[in-house]
């Protein structure tokens, strides 16, 4: 029996998230969604074609009326309308239409992108995520954001845009770098941080299995992290109010990745941006400052980074100036009452964000 969690969409269900640990379900998937019988074009970078296309192509090739690929070069620099223009003269030239399918496999520029694409094609066309690293199988492929990068700017052009399937093949974790594997657990640890205390206190006592990529515990952990960021996308689907709290490290994480010209992958990032997010949080009496050295004690035995050298706090400051997350001059910042619970506050001074870097930037 195939592990699944449902989306839904005020009350209606919208796509499956579903756990394998091959590729050799996702035909009978697609003809469950009564998707059969549609060219198929798999968007994938160089890195992961070189691992999965032929065994995806060939899972699904059954199915399909006809299948494609199209192979862009790896690397969050790619996430572009240049890259996503080629893939629109792609799909012209195979003759997709409009009932035609992508199938994002890999992680979350890949996904980012080929969503964004399926969104704006012939004003969209079905797609399916097929997440192959940590990050994106419990982050960027749940939740319908998808976009790409202008010059420096992160995400800033994009589309909300749900995929009708989330299918994770929990296997590929195997193939990942070390480094790789332990950048998605800067939004798993945020996902405990945000709601569910007694989840992060379970990653910290299964933090040897999970570095050790045990399959099942590495099931466990996808499934609750995914469960928590569907309630809280159901919840708020377009991003007015609730969902803003999935963005806790997120805030001075995008600026710390953007001021260090993206040479940290962005996980690393989010588990700096959190751990000064709890500074601030405890210095205004959120927080303890057992809590507060229990997350640092956390993120650094997860493997991600609890500390900087070598940057500069003003331009971090400057980045944050300009995210793309301010409403009316003013930033949300995403703050913890205790370990679990978050709320979003609007009067974080620069002062205190400086504070907070004065932290995590070791001279």
């Amino acid at each position: 029996m195939t592990d699944r969690i449902t989306v839904h969409n005020q009350g209606n269900p919208i796509y499956d998230i579903v756990f394998q640990r091959d590729f050799s379900e996702i035909a009978e998937e697609l003809r469950t969604m009564g998707l059969e019988q549609r060219k198929i074009c798999v968007v994938t970078d160089s890195t992961v074609a070189s691992y999965y296309l032929e065994e995806v192509q060939s899972a699904v090739s059954g199915c399909a009326a006809a299948c494609t690929s199209f192979v862009f070069p790896a690397g969050e620099e790619n996430k572009n309308l240049d890259v996503v223009r080629k893939l629109y003269e792609h799909l012209i030239l195979h003759h997709f239409e409009r009932k035609d399918l992508l199938i994002a496999l890999g992680g979350g520029v890949t996904g980012d992108l080929a969503g964004f694409a399926a969104a704006t094609y012939l004003r969209g066309i079905d797609f399916i995520q097929v997440p192959t690293t940590l990050l994106s199988q419990v982050d960027s492929s749940i939740g319908g954001k998808t976009g790409v990068d202008f010059d420096s700017y992160k995400n800033m052009v994009g589309a909300f845009y749900m995929p009708r399937l989330v299918y994770i093949n929990l296997s590929a974790l195997k193939t990942l770098t070390e480094r790789q594997y332990l950048e998605g657990m800067g939004e798993i640890i945020k996902h405990g941080l945000i709601k569910d205390r007694d989840y992060f206190f379970w990653l910290k006592e299964h933090m040897a299995e999970i570095r050790s990529r045990d399959l099942e515990v590495c099931r466990q952990m996808i499934r609750r992290s995914c469960e928590i960021k569907r309630d809280v996308v159901e919840q708020d689907p377009r991003e007015q109010g609730e969902r803003a709290l999935l963005n806790f490290g997120h805030t001075l994480g995008h600026a710390v990745e953007k001021e260090q010209g993206f040479a940290l992958l962005h996980g690393e990032c989010v588990a700096l941006g959190a751990i000064a997010a709890a500074y601030i949080s405890m210095k205004r009496g959120g927080i303890s400052r057992t809590d507060y050295e229990e997350i640092i004690g956390v993120t650094g035995a997860a493997g991600l980074p609890v500390s900087l050298s070598g940057a500069d706090t003003e331009r971090i400051l400057e980045a944050v100036r300009h995210d793309k997350k301010m409403e009316a001059g003013v930033i949300k910042f995403i703050l913890l009452r205790q370990i679990g619970e978050a709320c979003i506050s609007r009067d974080v001074s620069q002062e205190e964000m400086a504070g907070a870097l004065g932290e995590i930037l070791k001279k």
